[in-house]
């Protein structure tokens, strides 16, 4: 089979979470442990750092491995979703997993006999294992799917387990308060393994560190620097005071980890890691920035940090998934911005309807589109060159965007 193909059967024989969404998720680790043994458990020989929480995981999981492949590591990066390529998820060093070894693997899995029906992530996860094994990488950071406690990549033992932030998202899978989804993170704490928390309220810290209690775990919870890397700019720099606090727990364990290192990894970032869509500056004249925030918290911080940026006046760009609270996220929206809500290409995507019915009785002002591309081009129309356009509510709307702004 092709690449091509290959990811094709991939995608339709396996239940398939960005696809499907809930109906797609595996609330269990029976299946990945299942399918770890038939492959000789690779996670066994391997070392990682173990990254769950709300918003900011994919962040600190890229500076955390940008850092270390800088420091000379051959560095294993696991996240998801793929926002262009579906090798995006698995890279060694910032390079993709080879199409080649997807292809290899996945005819593997074919030629097995299996009694389980494990879904695409949980395929795909014991697929980056196979690879970082084969590469042999010297350490892995490892991006929780969902949730943390039955998420497939909680079958490892980590160097340090790290929790970024907690609010409400993903709630008709993890629960709808924010102490149950706390506990669900908590999840990915291990016996005696040393924790990392970013800033926490003292609601769901309370949850966080009874978990690190029963496991005997030591809790160091990220402080806010007064330095950073001048390319950090609004929230990345609390996702960075997570990072250093982990960096700060690796140094006490034996790692030999330079400022040098820090600083080549934040300015090498994209490079080593292929990091996009994140509070990234991707035009001037006009100013335009593409996010991938996509629940009420994450919306409102990216907000906040645009607005320490804005010159002129603001133009938002919003798309978001069927299964998003629209009517919870549309007031949390500058009312003084002009709007260009869209539907965009993955099926998961919420409809004009949707969009119509959180926004209609607006007082905003706002435009329906059912083309993410038609929709940036007349907001550039719209906008002057001293105005600031933000693209905004999804990792699929930033990857319907892919060839304007990276390819």
């Amino acid at each position: 089979m092709t690449y091509e193909a290959t990811i094709s059967w991939l995608f339709e024989q396996f239940p398939a979470y960005h696809l499907q969404g809930v109906s797609a998720y595996k609330p269990s680790l029976d299946n990945i442990r299942a399918l770890a043994a038939a492959f000789g458990n690779p996670e066994q020989e391997l070392q990682f750092i173990h990254i769950a929480g709300t918003n900011g995981k994919g962040s600190t999981s890229n500076m955390l491995a940008s850092i270390l492949t800088e420091n000379g590591q051959k560095t294993g990066l696991f996240t998801s979703p793929h926002i262009h390529d579906f090798t995006e998820r698995i890279r060694v060093n910032g390079t993709c997993v080879d199409e080649e070894f997807v292809i290899r693997f996945c005819a593997d899995i074919r030629s097995k006999t299996w009694e389980i029906e494990p879904s695409f992530f949980e395929i795909t996860w014991l697929m980056a294992l196979c690879y970082f094994k084969e590469q042999g990488c010297t350490i892995v950071v490892a991006e929780t799917g969902l949730g943390g406690r039955l998420d497939a990549t909680n079958i490892v033992s980590p160097l340090v387990s790290v929790i970024t932030t907690i609010s409400l998202d993903h709630t008709n899978i993890l629960g709808n308060t924010r102490a149950a989804i706390a506990f669900e993170k908590a999840g990915i704490i291990k016996p005696s393994t040393p924790l990392v928390m970013g800033a926490l309220d003292a609601e769901i810290e309370q949850v966080i560190l009874r978990q690190a209690e029963v496991n005997k775990s030591k809790v160091t919870i990220a402080s806010q620097l007064t330095d950073y890397p001048t390319s950090l700019i609004g929230y990345q720099r609390a996702n960075f005071d997570t990072v250093m606090a982990t960096i700060g727990e690796l140094r006490l364990q034996g790692w030999n980890i330079s400022q040098q290192d820090i600083e080549s990894g934040i300015k090498n970032l994209r490079k080593n890691t292929g990091f996009i869509g994140r509070l990234e500056i991707v035009g001037n004249d006009p100013f335009i920035i593409l996010d991938c925030a996509h629940n009420p918290e994450g919306i409102t911080k990216t907000i906040e940090s645009v607005q320490e940026l804005q010159q002129g006046k603001l133009f938002i760009l919003y798309g978001t998934s069927a299964d998003k609270d629209i009517k919870a996220i549309e007031p949390l929206l500058p009312d003084d911005a002009n709007y260009f809500l869209t539907v965009f290409r993955n099926p998961r995507s919420a409809d004009l309807q949707q969009l119509k019915a959180a926004f209609g009785e607006s007082a905003k002002k706002v435009h329906f589109y059912s083309d993410p591309i038609l929709a940036l081009d007349e907001m550039k129309r719209a906008a002057s060159k001293e105005d600031t356009l933000l693209i905004l509510g999804s990792f699929f709307l930033i990857g319907d965007f892919f060839e304007v702004f990276f390819a």
